[in-house]
């Protein structure tokens, strides 16, 4: 083979393995960082990867948040009306978290179905809410309607 031949073959494979090794970091980097939207039903039905970092969104059920007197620590459901999973988080709640009001919680699911947040997030006015949270509520009450 004529060296300038060999030089270009060999430019090309470094280029092609730099492009190679550059798409596996940013597919590796979205993997780790997405965060994927379960309702309270796929996380009683055991569907929710546990350890793993995820959403959670539903409405606070009424009489179900439970503070603890002398920490940060809080306990509350969340449901889409079909189903519920208890959430625990530590620290403070957003000013406009209320029981029957729509939430969105990011953490990880452990053994005992249960959602550890490390971020509580709360609908900001009366009308907006999640469209993740709105497409579960709106199956789960057409699942209701139809049973």
């Amino acid at each position: 083979m004529h060296p300038q031949r060999k030089r270009r073959l060999t430019i090309i494979l470094v280029l092609v393995a730099g492009l190679g090794v550059a798409v596996a970091l940013v597919t590796y980097a979205f993997r780790q960082n997405i965060n994927l939207f379960y309702d309270p039903s796929q996380i009683a039905a055991g569907e929710a990867p546990v350890d793993v970092r995820i959403r959670a969104g539903g409405m606070v059920e009424e009489g179900s948040v439970e503070r603890d007197p002398d920490s940060l620590d809080v306990a509350f459901r969340v449901t889409d009306f079909d189903q519920s999973v208890t959430v625990r988080y530590t620290g403070i709640l957003p000013d406009l978290f209320a029981e029957g009001q729509g939430v969105v919680a990011m953490g990880r699911v452990n053994e005992d179905g249960v959602l550890v947040a490390d971020q509580v997030l709360a609908k900001h006015d009366e009308e907006y809410m999640p469209p993740e949270v709105a497409d579960s509520l709106k199956q789960s009450k057409s699942g209701d309607a139809s049973m």
